[in-house]
């Protein structure tokens, strides 16, 4: 079986990468993927422990945003933080989710992450422009579980 680690080859990781760094450019938010190949509680439950696992929550605006995969389960999840959940539409995580789930299901996870992971940052820079004193507050590495 393939670990979360080497799901992806490290092209593809460096595309992802990017995609986080190119998504963070024009906003204060943060924006992280974590993948694992298990999801062994509730995914929301799990993508939630994992946002207080990578200390998603201490942003200073609360504007994180965790997309959170479990491979083998063929389960995602994205999260925001109480910051930018206060501000986006009620149905906006799950719009994001759709068009993730699409390239997903054509075999195209480095797309569909990058979609979901540059759809979150235009959200986060309509609420969270990027300001001169901004700072990378979390880190833009992909996170693995087991």
């Amino acid at each position: 079986m393939i670990t979360s680690k080497d799901f992806f080859s490290q092209e593809q990781i460096a595309q992802i990468k990017n995609a986080i760094k190119e998504a963070e450019l024009n906003t204060s938010g943060e924006i992280r993927v974590h993948i694992e190949n298990f999801c062994k509680k509730d995914l929301l439950d799990r993508a939630t422990d994992v946002f207080k696992m990578l200390k998603m929550h201490k942003t200073e605006l609360r504007n994180g945003v965790l997309i959170y995969l479990a491979l083998s389960d063929r389960k995602f999840a994205i999260i925001g933080d109480a910051g930018i959940n206060q501000k986006v539409e009620s149905n906006f995580w799950e719009s994001i989710k759709d068009e993730m789930r699409n390239q997903f299901s054509q075999g195209n996870f480095v797309e569909g992450l990058c979609v979901g992971i540059i759809k979150s940052g235009e959200k986060l820079k309509t609420f969270f422009p990027y300001q001169k004193e901004d700072i990378n507050e979390l880190s833009n590495e992909i996170s693995y579980g087991e």
